[in-house]
């Protein structure tokens, strides 16, 4: 008798916005129904994030990504893969291991959950951007003295 490890698995599958606003529920359903077909065992499922794209996906500006925990066989990933690349409601899909990922890590808050409580969701680069902004400002500062110094 043969026995099938399964393992931890992360996916972010991004879809069209506007589908995804007029049939959530419907995303969703298809989503699991790839994932069920391959033998995976969903974890946790959940809306991550609407974006806007760096570039032009099938005429789409702005995606929605769901971000996906579940435990299948490793030879499953390829026919998982391959059937979210048939698909015409899933623009892409990210599949890494997720040995990391701890059950904390599965637990926290998505940037959608966050905006939905009313919590700002800012973005690392804005962060950094911010950062400069605010250095920049310190250096302002300094230029003065360096004036002075110099009468």
């Amino acid at each position: 008798m043969e026995t099938v490890t399964k393992r931890l698995y992360e996916a972010l599958f991004l879809v069209d916005s506007g589908e995804a606003a007029a049939d959530w529920q419907g995303i969703n359903d298809h989503v699991k129904k790839i994932l069920d077909r391959n033998e995976a065992e969903i974890v946790s499922m959940r809306k991550w994030d609407e974006r806007p794209l760096a570039y032009e996906i099938k005429g789409k500006k702005r995606g929605t990504y769901i971000l996906v925990y579940f435990n299948a066989p490793c030879v499953k990933l390829t026919a998982i893969e391959r059937d979210s690349q048939l698909s015409e409601r899933i623009m892409r899909v990210l599949i890494l291991r997720g040995d990391h990922v701890t059950p904390e890590d599965i637990a926290k808050d998505t940037p959608a959950m966050l905006a939905e409580k009313g919590q700002v969701v800012s973005a690392p680069v804005e962060k950094a951007i911010a950062k400069e902004v605010i250095a920049e400002e310190e250096d302002d500062d300094e230029i003065p003295d360096i004036d002075a110094k110099l009468d």
